[in-house]
């Protein structure tokens, strides 16, 4: 649950936010793991489309070593954009270096298909018979002149993209389930052209079989209608559709892991992480342990492989022994050796390069039990990171000075470790949509006797700011001197917040004893609480001269503008994700909505915030910017006390009065006004690619090439890293 992940419309709104090829590859025993498919070579094209509009200046380095013509913008479909990033610096690393984020990036690829499977169980199904139909369908648009076969063609070629964009049915964002326009009888005419060899039929099934099942799965929005269902008063288990329970309730769920629960216990392991929740023959709850020879084994044996060739080129002796710890882990499946990892990890912090990857967030999982795979492979930008360094040096001072209650701030904050990382490669649940901040491990007990690690995604948020095309701020943001403010400081305001809510935010307070995690008190509404715990504790300290005086704000403005930004967003803007009627459920959603509508409603009666309607428009002006800034500090104190001391029913109060509904009129209006602007409100990312140049069977330099073919990475990616069955 510790993790920035704003989609773009949030940033297009806030005004915060030329490539080549080198080098080639030879297949040798020193890069190829048991079973691995050669893929074949990437194409590249680049469509420029008309985007969103994001105004930060992109960082020195990015802009120091940009190509000029390096377009990051490659295309537009549905609500989506795809966007490209570069590796500024990945050329002057040390050769092991590269050597070992390549094997690093090996391992992160090779369990992608874990993601596609925890998401829905027939998602690998699905992409599988799309991947199979692909170039048949991209015959019918060049080989006919019938417009409607051609618009047929189009529109499954847009629902394959939205397949691979959100590694599964449902929308990455949203949830919610996503169908074809085009028709049924299309998808089956192609699905009967191709050879059946090349489909995912199970033993003994015919192709018309296969449509038989795999029809209603694509077509009906009925079926499986929400990933993750956060309805308040429904069995939030028989309603999501992921594939981490299957057979069980959410009672009988709640009842297995609160006999496992020990309150009295200080380091408790994540009970059910790693393993899908299921019944036996007899009946009885089992888990599915996810691990070599467990569920996703094929999988993980690959993953293991190329962290092992890591270790062997580790940089320190720290980061040596945590990537044996997860190796371990993925080998024995023990969530004690999961604990161990992370400790190992939070320890290495002399070692330039770094890599996250594991079973690691829970927002999947309504429960908050279950972690989805990810991976992001880094290194440190040196000269980005004494920014943020700057703000963890100071994370006493910040608990100190908390204007949460005593008893909850923690008397000695340790082993706080954040910088600006520059991605080489994201997988699994981390992409094609991207996290712009992340701060881990999430249990809190390492955390408070280990420390942390906060990161800023420093290249990723380079590229959004890089893919401007103007007008969204001009739409919402209510005055001049407000769009003024914006355009000169929103860009830092935006990477200050997702630093402080990394670095202090997430890092901050601590639980009771004898209180348990906050997924056993608060339930569903954990992660909503803990993303706005976090939010608070940035913006309460955005507005404080401490950021003055440590030299990472020039003055107070930065404040302001991001106080702006997140009640504009909070109150309207972010609307845009929701189709009309639609409640919130999304926690990052739910988090910003509840602060915002909070402090709204709460500071009336000092006109803190004034709602204006100007020539049949609505706005959201900020008049009193302490007085706002005061109102946080209190919701800041209730979120911390309500986590410290499992306070559910606070948290379901909070969380279902003021981050749930929605108004309709305004809803509508939002709608209406975003339409105009022709921006795609989420994006994600073409990932770059890796390619070693080899000598006599060894690794002597990695180069970097960008793709700018989003179908063709993702074809290439389903041939080479298809390492588990259709079912798992």
């Amino acid at each position: 649950m510790k993790r920035t992940h704003i989609p773009v419309a949030a940033l297009l709104l806030a005004a915060q936010m030329a490539g080549g090829c080198a080098g080639t590859s030879a297949t040798t025993a020193a890069t190829t793991p048991p079973t691995q498919a050669v893929s074949d070579a990437i194409t590249t094209s680049v469509q420029s489309l008309e985007g969103p509009a994001i105004s930060a200046a992109p960082s020195e380095a990015l802009a120091n070593s940009a190509t000029p013509s390096f377009q990051v913008v490659s295309e537009q479909f549905a609500d989506l954009r795809v966007l490209r990033y570069q590796v500024p610096g990945f050329e002057e690393l040390a050769p092991k270096q590269k050597e070992l984020l390549y094997y690093l990036y090996e391992a992160a690829l090779s369990g992608r298909d874990i993601s596609y499977d925890q998401n829905f169980k027939h998602n690998l199904r699905v992409r599988r018979t799309l991947e199979a139909i692909w170039a048949a369908n991209q015959q019918q648009i060049s080989a006919t002149s019938n417009t409607q076969r051609v618009d047929q063609a189009n529109k499954l070629n847009v629902y394959t993209k939205r397949v691979w964009f959100s590694n599964g049915v449902h929308h990455h964002y949203s949830t919610r389930k996503f169908v074809p326009e085009c028709s049924p009888e299309y998808f089956a005419e192609l699905v009967k052209s191709v050879d059946a060899a090349t489909l995912p039929l199970e033993k003994g099934e015919t192709v018309a079989q296969l449509l038989t099942s795999i029809t209603p799965i694509i077509f009906d929005p009925n079926v499986a209608a929400k990933r993750v269902n956060q309805v308040a008063g429904q069995d939030l288990l028989t309603t999501s559709a992921n594939n981490f329970y299957e057979g069980v309730t959410q009672k009988e769920a709640e009842a297995f892991y609160a006999k496992k629960a020990d309150k009295k216990d200080q380091r408790p392991v994540s009970h059910g992480l790693n393993s899908k929740l299921t019944k036996d023959k007899q009946g009885r709850i089992v888990e599915r342990t996810w691990k070599v020879g467990g569920m996703y084994g094929e999988a993980l044996t690959q993953v293991i492989y190329w962290l092992g060739k890591a270790v062997d080129v580790a940089e320190t002796p720290e980061q040596k022994l945590a990537l044996q710890r997860l190796v371990q882990f993925y080998t024995t499946g023990d969530l004690k050796t999961w604990d161990d990892y992370n400790i190992a990890w939070v320890r290495d912090t002399k070692s330039r390069t770094d890599v996250v990857n594991g079973f690691i967030e829970v927002y999947g999982d309504p429960l908050g039990y279950r972690a989805s795979y990810e991976s992001v492979v880094s290194f440190k930008d040196l000269e980005a990171t004494k920014r943020i360094k700057a703000i963890g040096d100071q994370a006493q001072w910040f608990e100190d000075n908390s204007p949460i209650l005593p008893q909850h701030k923690k008397k000695n904050v340790v082993g706080i470790t954040a910088k600006v990382i520059t991605t080489v490669v994201e997988s699994g649940d981390a992409a094609p949509a991207t996290p712009i901040g992340i701060n881990l491990p999430n249990a809190n007990w390492i955390r408070k006797e280990h420390g942390s690690k906060s990161v800023n995604l420093g290249n990723i948020v380079d590229a959004y700011g890089m893919a401007d095309a103007g007008g969204s701020l001009d739409e919402f943001a209510f005055s001049e001197e407000e769009k003024q403010r914006a355009r000169q400081f929103a860009g830092l305001a935006g990477k200050l917040h997702t630093d402080m809510h990394e670095v202090i935010g997430h890092a901050s307070g601590q639980i009771n004893a004898g209180v348990g995690t906050p997924k056993e008190t608060l339930k569903s509404y954990a992660s909503a609480i803990e993303e706005g715990r976090a939010d608070l504790v940035a913006l309460y300290y955005l507005m404080d001269t401490k950021l003055v005086t440590l030299g990472v704000v020039p003055s107070l403005e930065v404040g302001k503008a991001e106080y702006d930004n997140y009640i504009r967003g909070g109150l309207m803007s972010q609307l845009v994700r929701l189709p009309l009627g639609e409640t919130v459920e999304e926690a990052h959603m739910r988090n910003r909505q509840m602060v915002a509508k909070w402090a709204y409603e709460k500071g009336k009666k000092d006109n803190v915030i004034e709602k204006v309607t100007r020539d049949g428009k609505t706005y959201f002006k900020v008049n009193d910017y302490q007085k706002l800034r005061g109102l946080f500090g209190q919701l800041l104190r209730e979120l911390q006390r309500l986590t410290s001391e499992g306070d559910y029913a606070a948290a379901k109060n909070l969380i279902e009065t003021y981050g749930v509904k929605v108004d309709p009129t305004l809803h509508k209006e939002v709608l209406e006004r975003y339409q105009k602007l022709n921006i795609a409100p989420y994006a994600g990312f073409i990932q770059p690619r890796l390619v070693p140049v080899e000598e006599g069977g060894k690794i002597v330099d990695v180069k970097v090439e960008y793709p700018s073919d989003f179908a063709q990475q993702m074809l290439d990616y389903g041939r080479k890293y298809k390492f588990l069955p259709t079912y798992n």
